[in-house]
């Protein structure tokens, strides 16, 4: 069987869309390969964070992630900066790859102009992520295409190592991922929910309270019309809707249309309410029980050691290859 990897950024809140558009996915995805899930924190030093903060995230993502259907029996589950090797890999694949290589990353170029005074972490962070790819010999990375410039790097790193060192390192291939219907913005129909939208209105947390949630979508962005069709140029405010409807329950786009013939805009709303109350309700009774449960630890605890023996290993390999030893 196939290895994975997946890392999960702690950073803004999950949302609906991302339930629909890239967990589901994962989901199906841990069936088919052997599943590596982390949540990639020290990634997220790259810019400042609130200590305290992310310390609440880091664990809320890993419970909401098991809450929606990734089985630590099939995933093997942890924290990065649990991982101790993984810095010390990334420093000796720092030393292999050359800056014009770094400052490429189209991620890089886009942060490093909005904020002059960026870090440099926000330049070799790449390598770190390579260095995430590398220690387990991943076979495949699932990623969007907005990220497989990432996962090229970390090829050509594997790549440049092997040859001067010996084959060290399997050479990752990408994953695109089909990501499931992209669900749009509530309030903005015209651009996707986003978990670092800055109006939280058009967006649906997975940490919402149930009340909230249905308040938003009984708010949702509609039209003037009153006909329940699937049109997302002329009807994207309906059409979304109708998305998440099919996404959540299997539903064609012809059956809801044809269940909602003749009915007003506010039943449909008020079915779409019902419907992403009691899915999100289920999730958030299992997160309720996880996040701060001794299971939780455990599945981490037991991750981490499966994780830091690969990767203690691959650093060993590495070291003498390299030449420190003592």
């Amino acid at each position: 069987m196939k290895r994975i990897l997946t890392g999960l950024k702690p950073t803004g809140d999950l949302t609906l869309g991302n339930y629909i558009g890239a967990i589901k996915q994962m989901t199906k995805m841990q069936d088919e390969y052997e599943s590596y899930i982390f949540v990639a924190d020290l990634h997220a030093l790259t810019v400042p964070q609130n200590p305290i903060e992310l310390k609440k995230r880091i664990r809320a993502f890993i419970a909401m992630y098991i809450a929606c259907g990734i089985d630590p029996k099939k995933n093997t589950i942890y924290i990065q900066s649990d991982i101790e090797y993984i810095p010390s890999i990334s420093w000796i694949l720092e030393c292999s790859t050359y800056y014009g290589e770094a400052s490429r990353m189209i991620q890089f170029k886009e942060k490093s102009k909005e904020n002059a005074n960026f870090s440099v972490g926000l330049l070799t962070y790449p390598v770190l992520m390579a260095a995430d790819i590398l220690y387990a010999d991943t076979d495949l990375v699932p990623v969007g295409i907005d990220q497989k410039q990432h996962v090229e790097l970390a090829r050509d790193i594997a790549i440049r190592f092997n040859k001067k060192y010996g084959e060290i390192f399997k050479v990752p291939e990408p994953l695109i991922t089909k990501s499931g219907t992209k669900i749009k913005d509530l309030k903005d129909p015209t651009k996707k929910m986003s978990k670092s939208d800055e109006n939280p209105a058009g967006v649906i947390s997975l940490f919402d309270d149930i009340k909230i949630i249905r308040k938003k979508i009984m708010s949702a962005t509609t039209d003037s019309e009153m006909n329940i069709i699937y049109d997302e140029e002329k009807k994207p405010g309906i059409s979304n809707l109708i998305n998440i409807v099919v996404s959540l329950t299997g539903k064609s786009i012809n059956e809801v249309e044809t269940m909602f013939k003749g009915k007003n805009y506010g039943e449909f709303k008020s079915y779409v309410a019902d419907l992403v109350v009691e899915v999100i309700g289920n999730i958030q009774e299992k997160y309720n029980k996880l996040v701060n449960s001794k299971e939780l630890d455990s599945i981490l605890d037991e991750g981490a050691k499966k994780a830091s023996a690969l990767a203690y290993k691959k650093y060993q390999t590495m070291r003498e290859k390299v030449g420190v030893v003592r």
